[in-house]
């Protein structure tokens, strides 16, 4: 490939040197057919390093590229920087945007409903009809002409955002899933979700719906350091004591006395599994399968519950007995690379029981997608180390290991550890409480402006918090599950502070340590309270057997590099751009230990201090002068 042409399709005036590095990594993998992890701070220009390799050579030797992320907002930067790429370029770019099936759905409540009920009411109502936007999209198996108009001023407007997409489709109502598929056919460039390519069943459906060829796929994976979870989580099923008593519900509800006797055994049998179990119990295939059996023969009592199920959904939109359909069936699956458990724990107040297959190898799926693509790019500000992510999705191990330095000024950033307290579980005390609800308030009340706390768990934030009632700042606590909205609102509301200077109290890997921009004098300061290490639960120990077998990095790969991974993202915030300064500290004496100093990456700067005060006023007097 011309190195000209991906220069030329670069979105912005100017290249950086380390972004000029990056984009010849990635143009040299995908000229030799063969695969790349990027390990590069944030800063860097990820994105638009490549994105211009891999469009220039996609559209040179017609081959798809796949702009892979498991966040919205990065959809957003994805397609602003295809556009930037139009603009500078003059040339046409067709791009599709594709978020989740029913977050792209117009019907009411859709986005309300779990994925497998959703499809389930998706098929029966174009199978009956009953669909306006789908009848007004899709006749006799092919586009209607008002579709067809639309899909070609698409064409013509792309790139576009999905929002701007579903806007233009609901106008006409017009079904946005059914316009996005034949965009996508005709794209050159397809920004999506991981599960389009790493869930079986959506991936095959995809690929067949839009012609497009795993073998002719460039795949940049944003956000990569994500990947092994969001696999592991689609591979994973559980089946719940609530989930068993929707299930009755729905049964003596639509009239199927029998499939109702049937989940009340069930619901017996998850009752006489969880027996003495205290909180977490390993189960076998066989202790589920013969229990089950013994009420039912297994296939039968799978069919008779998902007949059940559909008819529940032809009358409502939701069914838990196609969700117990789905776990039997499920329960079948391989015992390599998965863990059968069950535990016992409460919700508001009410005992729960949850049998889970969970899913331990995430290269089951990934190995096999990675090597039939042309080529493959993994990159991430946190893919640290770049080895264990080579290992834990399969790629082959003549794959490229590529780790970049920040392209910021060092003296942009003050890096501290302090080793005066610690969250160790066995070391946790009102005393040490105390302690860190001192320091913190100290670091919030010397950094200029906006700082973010972020701490190991909601709980231990909440012990902490008392102890900082005297901070002279104000203090804003993130809650657990906040919607979209209020997501929003409240980082709206923290950044109005930058004058006069805030604490975020939030927890490592929940709403704001990950995936959000502070840029400038938004935020001025991270402080890393403690290591996310809690003590290992089953799945854990399960994680770091396994790896120790396949591998023998098992405590490396099944514990210690994902949770510190986790303080590292929470790091990331601070420093956003090349003018930002600001200061990151880890507080916990742990962080100088041996066994977790070698996890700190090599390019950051770290300095240990007991006394930090002077080192902040200083690195922020050199600001002012």
């Amino acid at each position: 490939m011309p190195r000209g042409m991906a220069s030329s399709l670069f979105p912005h005036e100017q290249i950086r040197n380390v972004q000029k590095e990056c984009m010849d990594a990635v143009a040299e993998a995908i000229a030799s057919k063969s695969h790349l992890i990027v390990h590069a701070p944030t800063g860097l220009g990820k994105t638009a390093a490549a994105l211009a390799p891999a469009l220039a050579f996609g559209m040179e030797h017609d081959k798809t590229v796949f702009f892979l992320t498991s966040r919205h907002t990065q959809h957003r930067i994805a397609i602003d920087t295809l556009r930037k790429i139009k603009e500078k370029s003059g040339k046409k770019i067709p791009a599709a945007d594709m978020i989740g099936k029913k977050w792209m759905c117009s019907q009411e409540h859709a986005a309300k409903l779990s994925t497998s009920d959703f499809t389930e009411y998706c098929k029966k109502l174009r199978e009956d009809g009953q669909c306006t936007y789908y009848n007004n999209t899709r006749t006799e198996n092919k586009l209607t002409k008002l579709a067809t108009q639309v899909l070609h001023s698409l064409i013509d407007q792309s790139p576009m955002h999905t929002e701007d997409l579903m806007h233009e489709a609901k106008k006409d109502e017009l079904c946005s899933y059914e316009l996005v598929l034949p965009l996508a056919s005709s794209s050159n460039v397809i920004v999506a979700d991981y599960y389009y390519i790493f869930h079986p069943k959506v991936s095959d459906h995809f690929f067949a719906k839009t012609g497009k060829k795993l073998e002719e796929a460039i795949l940049i994976i944003d956000e990569g350091h994500n990947l092994p979870d969001r696999i592991r989580d689609l591979l994973s099923l559980r089946l719940t004591s609530f989930m068993l008593k929707r299930a009755i519900k729905e049964a003596k509800q639509h009239q199927f006395p029998e499939v109702m006797e049937h989940i009340v055994r069930l619901q017996e049998v998850l009752l006489q599994l969880a027996e003495d179990v205290k909180s977490q119990k390993q189960v076998s295939h066989d202790d589920f399968f013969n229990k089950v059996s013994a009420v039912a023969e297994y296939e039968t009592l799978i069919e008779d519950i998902t007949f059940a199920g559909d008819t529940v959904l032809a009358a409502q939109r939701q069914s838990s007995l196609r969700s117990v359909a789905s776990f039997l069936e499920g329960w079948q699956g391989q015992d390599d690379g998965f863990l059968r458990y069950i535990e016992s724990s409460s919700f508001h107040g009410e005992p729960s029981t949850t049998l889970t297959y969970a899913c331990l190898d995430p290269n089951i799926v990934a190995g096999a997608i990675i090597a039939k693509t042309h080529a493959t790019i993994l990159m991430s500000g946190t893919l640290h180390p770049p080895e264990m992510y080579r290992d834990l999705l399969g790629f082959p191990k003549n794959t490229t290991l590529k780790v970049f330095e920040s392209p910021f000024p060092k003296n942009n950033k003050l890096t501290l550890v302090i080793p005066k307290t610690t969250t160790r579980y066995e070391e946790r005390s009102p005393a040490q409480f105390k302690e860190i609800g001192g320091i913190v308030s100290s670091l919030a009340e010397n950094i200029p402006g906006n700082v973010a706390v972020f701490f190991p768990s909601y709980p231990l934030r909440d012990l902490v918090y008392p102890y900082m009632q005297d901070c002279k700042k104000t203090i804003f606590q993130e809650q657990m599950q906040m919607t979209k909205q209020e997501k929003a609102e409240f980082l709206e509301n923290f950044k109005s502070y930058r004058k006069t200077g805030a604490a975020l109290l939030g927890v490592m890997g929940a709403n704001f340590a990950e995936g959000i921009d502070l840029p400038g004098d938004f935020l001025n300061g991270v402080v890393i309270v403690g290591l996310p290490l809690q003590p290992p639960d089953i799945v854990i120990k399960a994680l770091i057997d396994y790896y120790d077998r396949k591998f023998g990095k098992g405590w490396d790969y099944g514990y210690l590099f994902p949770a510190f991974n986790k303080t590292l993202q929470g790091a990331g915030r601070c420093i956003r751009s090349e003018t930002d300064r600001g200061v990151v500290v880890f507080l916990d004496k742990r962080y100088t230990w041996p066994r977790y100093f070698r996890c700190f990456p090599q390019e950051m700067d770290l300095a240990i201090k007991q006394d930090f005060i002077g080192s902040i006023a200083e690195f922020f007097k050199r600001d002012s002068k």
